[in-house]
């Protein structure tokens, strides 16, 4: 990487950093720094809604996906509206009244102490692991690709976030977040355009655009139903409305943002906001994925994409092998462009006949292509014992390394970066919230002065920074964290929407129901997650949130006499 781009990424990132600490620098209350004192636009909420789901990983590993899979992905996220609606009408407005620091307050209010510490101990479990997760998977990208270690990898990302965090609080996370959205967006549009220029002349985006369509790529909804497949129609429109009502009702990494709005109505446009431009957003990054994809069938693609392992194996016994494959793959690749370009001319000027051949031909390629590529796998799993194999999540960066121009490589890397930073800070602003009045304030230390919350806030932002970074540090020592990142949420927001909606519409269930119902349909969910585990289950872990809610609500509706 060139100077100019260290310079570039290195810049934005701690340029953004400072910002956030000036800022911020009159905090000097314990509302203030949870709260914001509640004086936030609705462009800054929005703003900052987005920049907290939108986790490095986002932009890692969705370009990847697209690569590999096409648009399917899109439709995880068709509910989103739907789910802003109904939080904008009903959730909102409640805890705009109540004047809570964190939701979980409500739940005291409208149950008992216990049910309130059991859904915040239920956050602060799979939001901790989350904080640590966030960290460390965009962290084995980035530092195989810089040549930096991972360990500072982690360090550094996780000390700009805790600097900054601990200095003012929510405020600091929403102003630090716009900027970093800024980065993002406009890092993406830049990423989209240089691809798009780099095509051939003769492609250009519409024959790109019937290229993929005509290789499977554009398939943006699946109608079929089907319970084992993560991404259809009817997971999009009804397991995940539930997964998005809980993340962004319940879980106060989201909560944290609306409830520092001006107004009752700056956080409501603030969640529409959200709600309207995420599926947008989501389809440009898939569209930088389809890009890319349509760019390597004209420009000849790695056989593996983590160079890391390439190295590796390249310095092994096995040298030779792969470098066979590597010919072989050089070989089918000059087969497969005469034949790419036989299909964007056949659809230019309309041939049917032409074009079903030319797709015919190219699907035989494109499977001998995935044999090759799982032989390398197979040979780096050899000869790097433990190796992760799997390399789509270093698509997109492969690219921007190998032809993004200087400037531009750094700028891109920053938005990753201000991605991985921009969710956590909003999830250990979150922990500290829930943490410091939860827990210590409710439950420990009691009736201490302002100044005393504040200093303890900042001690807790440190202590869940720490240990994101520690758990970060260590999850190198366990299999499959990347995968768990994306069940951690579902194996609880839907017990935790279940005991919200409860709260919300069934007044006649008392706190020992709800207590016990929550309970239960955690012991049922983990138990699912086992069994699917196990490949006992023929389930998508999406469709533990509708089940794990309706558990609640029904078995609080069956125990409400007690």
């Amino acid at each position: 990487m060139s100077t100019i781009d260290w310079i570039v990424m290195l810049g934005a990132l701690l340029g953004i950093a400072a910002y956030g600490v000036y800022k911020t620098r009159h905090v000097r209350s314990v509302r203030s720094y949870l709260l914001g004192d509640r004086q936030l636009p609705w462009w800054t909420i929005g703003l900052s809604i987005m920049a907290t789901q939108a986790s490095a990983i986002t932009f890692l590993s969705t370009p990847g996906q697209a690569y590999e899979d096409g648009m399917r992905f899109l439709q995880f996220y068709f509910g989103m509206p739907l789910a802003m609606v109904i939080l904008s009408v009903f959730v909102i407005p409640l805890y705009y009244r109540l004047q809570v620091y964190t939701p979980y307050e409500y739940l005291e209010e409208r149950f008992d102490l216990r049910t309130r510490i059991l859904t915040a101990l239920l956050f602060l479990l799979q939001r901790g692991l989350a904080a640590g997760l966030t960290i460390y998977a965009p962290s084995i990208v980035l530092s195989s690709i810089l040549g930096w270690s991972l360990n500072f990898t982690i360090l550094f990302i996780g000390l700009v976030v805790i600097v900054y965090t601990v200095s003012g609080g929510t405020t600091a996370v929403s102003v630090t977040q716009r900027q970093q959205m800024i980065v993002i967006l406009l890092g993406l549009f830049m990423a989209a355009g240089i691809i798009w220029y780099k095509l051939p002349r003769e492609v250009g985006l519409s024959g790109a655009v019937d290229l993929a369509g005509h290789l499977g790529k554009m398939n943006m909804v699946t109608l079929s139903l089907d319970f084992k497949d993560r991404y259809n129609i009817w997971s999009g429109m009804i397991a995940s409305v539930f997964l998005f009502l809980s993340y962004f009702g319940t879980d106060h990494s989201q909560v944290s943002r609306y409830l520092s709005g001006k107004s009752l109505t700056e956080s409501r446009l603030g969640l529409m906001f959200n709600g309207l431009l995420k599926v947008p957003m989501q389809f440009l990054v898939l569209a930088v994925g389809i890009l890319v994809f349509v760019f390597y069938q004209f420009t000849r693609p790695p056989l593996h994409y983590n160079e890391v392992n390439v190295s590796q194996v390249k310095s092994s016994e096995y040298a030779v092998q792969y470098q066979s494959l590597e010919q072989a793959h050089a070989q089918l690749f000059m087969q497969k462009e005469q034949i790419m370009r036989q299909i964007v001319e056949a659809a230019r000027v309309e041939n049917r006949l032409a074009l079903n051949k030319a797709r015919a031909e190219a699907k035989l390629l494109q499977d001998k292509e995935a044999m090759l590529r799982q032989e390398a796998k197979a040979l780096i799993g050899k000869a790097v014992p433990g190796a992760k194999t799997q390399d789509t999540d270093y698509v997109f960066l492969s690219f921007v390394m190998q032809y993004m121009p200087i400037g531009v490589v750094g700028f891109l890397l920053a938005m990753i970066f201000a991605a991985g930073m921009s969710s956590t800070s909003s999830e250990l602003n979150a922990l500290t919230s829930v943490m410091a009045m939860d827990i210590y304030k409710r439950n420990m230390v009691k009736g201490r002065s302002d100044v005393h919350y504040l200093r303890m806030s900042r001690v807790f932002t440190v202590f869940w920074g720490l240990l994101a970074l520690g758990f970060a540090a260590s999850a190198q020592l366990f299999e499959n964290l990347i995968q768990m990142v994306n069940w951690l949420g579902s194996l609880f927001y839907g017990t935790i929407l279940g005991i919200f909606l409860v709260g919300f519409f069934m007044p006649k269930v008392k706190g020992k129901a709800v207590f016990m119902a929550a309970l239960i349909t955690q012991a049922v969910i983990i138990a699912l997650f086992v069994l699917e585990r196990q490949g006992w289950l023929p389930i998508s872990f999406l469709w533990y949130n509708p089940i794990a809610c309706l558990l609640v609500i029904g078995i609080g509706w069956l125990l409400k006499g007690k």
